[in-house]
């Protein structure tokens, strides 16, 4: 099994993100992570999304998500021939002796502290899905209070074509 990043181009339009969901549930696709945004083209948005499986399972992704009315194009994304990244909102929990060795953490993955109170401590992480997990498993040897992430949002290289 692998994970593939798929760029799905549709219409904006309200229910199109549930439609192209739910094209995945029914044939018990499981979606592991899903951003949309707007392009540049306001009556167009951009699903990115990462699913887990066989090339088999690509192409029947590929082909049921090509034949809903709303999609304009689906394509693979090859990641090595992409820039793909994540967003990591965290806050930890601190205190005098935590404060220090969160900082130098921060430091050492290019993070941010976008928060800091008293007790707690909110770093903000961008970069590639591997960069996000190891950076989390050195958090879990601290005391992690909330967290959310993106998912993957992706793009291939111009120099890939």
């Amino acid at each position: 099994m692998q994970q593939y990043i798929l760029a799905v181009l549709v219409r904006n339009n309200a229910g199109v993100l549930a439609r192209v969901a739910s094209l995945f549930g029914r044939r018990g696709y499981n979606i592991d992570s899903l951003t949309v945004s707007e392009t540049n083209n306001p009556g167009i948005s951009y699903i990115t999304l990462t699913v887990t499986g066989d090339e088999a399972i690509l192409d029947q992704i590929t082909k049921q998500a090509v034949k809903l009315e709303e999609v304009f194009e689906v394509r693979h994304i090859n990641e090595a021939n992409a820039l793909g990244h994540e967003l990591l909102l965290i806050k930890m929990e601190i205190d005098p002796a935590t404060r220090t060795a969160l900082r130098e953490i921060t430091d050492i993955y290019n993070a941010k502290i976008v928060d800091l109170a008293p007790t707690t401590m909110i770093i903000e992480l961008t970069g590639s899905t591997s960069k996000i997990n190891a950076f989390l498993n050195i958090m879990k040897g601290f005391s992690i209070v909330e967290m959310c992430r993106t998912g993957v949002t992706a793009m291939e290289k111009e120099s890939s074509k």
